[in-house]
């Protein structure tokens, strides 16, 4: 939320709108102080580090919302999202580092800011942090963490990023399969699909999609941020000097930020950062060692592997990027295609003509070896009557591969066929046209295994 609030207004101030329309955007921020009688901090690097927090603050919400979108119970006045966001010195690259909520850490010793008792040094989980001290002892378990100190404080709740995401119009998601949690309400059939704030919340909180649990939740909330920037950067919202208020009134009207985070700090990342987009920012999780590392009291928790972890905030200390060379697509090589559960070139196909048309199977024969598929390059005749509607013949044990292939050739029928083995029958029928170019997710590389935000969004 920080990141896009903060392009918004930089890439506007950047274009020469001016002074006067950015001063006082930043009167309606509620602050905190999450920096007041810290000491023994660490040592400053190079660029810009923030300290991007959600929590699970819905006070504002109707009972309506709540309802819509499964958001009923009472809070735990904990974080439900962690990201540590930095911004380069020369304001060309951000880099957001998910931390996991349940990650296992060393509490420094503080008072309790609800029960006003004084706690010492103690084991918990990171969401904690914030129930036991607040924003203060948020920043400083974070800082001891990591290694990395903290420049600026954002506090986003479920009202405020809602608000967010309606006000930009709503961000465009791609998935790669069907979406449904019961929990959140979530459900989401594959493909694209634009997404208003309450169904972004219910998209980036999701935790039962898979068996990936908070780790899948973290790279969705990674591709939803990418999106979001996308959407930012990329509308006639920043080319509308009425509009660009209006939006960026409602977006830092309804965070908490530190005192620092003002117009000016604003106007000054709008000089440098010119022409930042998605390929402009990276996105990685910390690198995790045990994902159910118990303790005593506690429960299970999630463990850093520390060697590999204390590499990345050493990058993002020395301003490195943390994506390998070349991540970034261009305009050439960026990815095209919808994006499929399985990877065309592990599907093997044999494509038959159900037509009476010459040359029909070679000609799709072709077409999906183009988009990546395996066929067998050695399409057949069908026997009896036309065809009329392209039908994607498999056996059930290969259903994920069936319907990567199915979204290749709209509107095709699907039909099991049990024993049919690992190879997926083809019978081209009247209605086709032409095959609809799949790719699969994007999968990061490198040391850190980041990826860049143009590599996540829709193509």
């Amino acid at each position: 939320m920080r990141m896009a609030t903060t392009l918004s207004v930089l890439v506007l101030g950047a274009g020469g709108i001016g002074h006067a329309l950015v001063t006082g955007l930043d009167t309606g921020i509620d602050r905190v102080d999450p920096f007041k009688d810290m000491k023994n901090r660490p040592q400053g690097g190079h660029g810009m580090n923030v300290l991007l927090v959600g929590t699970d603050g819905r006070d504002n919400l109707t009972r309506k919302q709540r309802t819509a979108y499964r958001l009923g119970g009472a809070p735990c006045r904990c974080t439900d999202t962690v990201m540590l966001v930095h911004i380069s010195e020369d304001r060309e690259r951000a880099s957001v580092v998910s931390l996991p909520r349940d990650s296992y850490a060393e509490m420094p010793a503080h008072v309790d800011t609800n029960t006003g008792k004084r706690h010492e040094a103690h084991p918990v989980k990171l969401n904690a942090a914030y129930a036991e001290g607040g924003p203060g002892l948020t920043v400083r378990t974070v800082e001891n963490m990591t290694g990395i100190k903290i420049d600026h404080y954002l506090e986003v709740d479920f009202t405020s990023f809602m608000k967010t995401v309606d006000a930009v119009g709503g961000v465009q998601i791609c998935t790669a399969r069907p979406m449904k949690d019961k929990y959140t309400g979530l459900d989401l059939a594959a493909g694209p699909h634009q997404l208003n704030g309450g169904q972004a919340l219910q998209y980036v909180r999701a935790r039962h999609v898979d068996g990936a649990a908070d780790i899948g939740r973290m790279q969705r909330q990674q591709r939803f941020l990418a999106a979001l920037i996308d959407r930012v950067t990329s509308s006639g919202v920043l080319l509308n000097p009425v509009r660009f208020r209006e939006v960026s009134t409602t977006m830092l009207g309804s965070v908490r930020a530190d005192q620092g985070f003002g117009t000016e700090e604003l106007l000054g990342l709008a000089k440098a950062m010119r022409g930042f987009d998605p390929a402009s920012s990276e996105f990685v999780s910390v690198p995790l060692g045990d994902v159910s590392f118990p303790v005593k009291g506690i429960g299970s928790t999630v463990k850093w592997d520390a060697p590999k972890a204390q590499k990345l905030f050493q990058a993002l200390r020395d301003d490195r990027p943390l994506a390998p060379a070349g991540a970034k697509a261009g305009a050439k090589d960026r990815p095209r295609g919808k994006v499929v559960d399985v990877a065309p070139k592990t599907i093997r196909v044999q494509v038959y003509n159900g037509t009476r048309t010459d040359g029909l199977g070679r000609k799709v024969d072709d077409a999906l070896r183009a988009t990546g598929f395996d066929t067998t390059r050695a399409p057949r005749t069908g026997e009896g009557p036309e065809v009329r509607r392209t039908l994607v013949e498999y056996d059930p044990r290969w259903d994920r591969s069936a319907k990567s292939l199915a979204a290749a050739l709209p509107g095709a029928e699907l039909r099991p066929v049990k024993g049919r083995g690992r190879t997926l029958r083809v019978v081209a029928g009247l209605d086709y046209k032409s095959v609809t170019p799949v790719r699969p997710e994007e999968k990061p590389t490198g040391t850190f295994e980041a990826v860049t935000g143009d590599r996540v969004v829709c193509s």
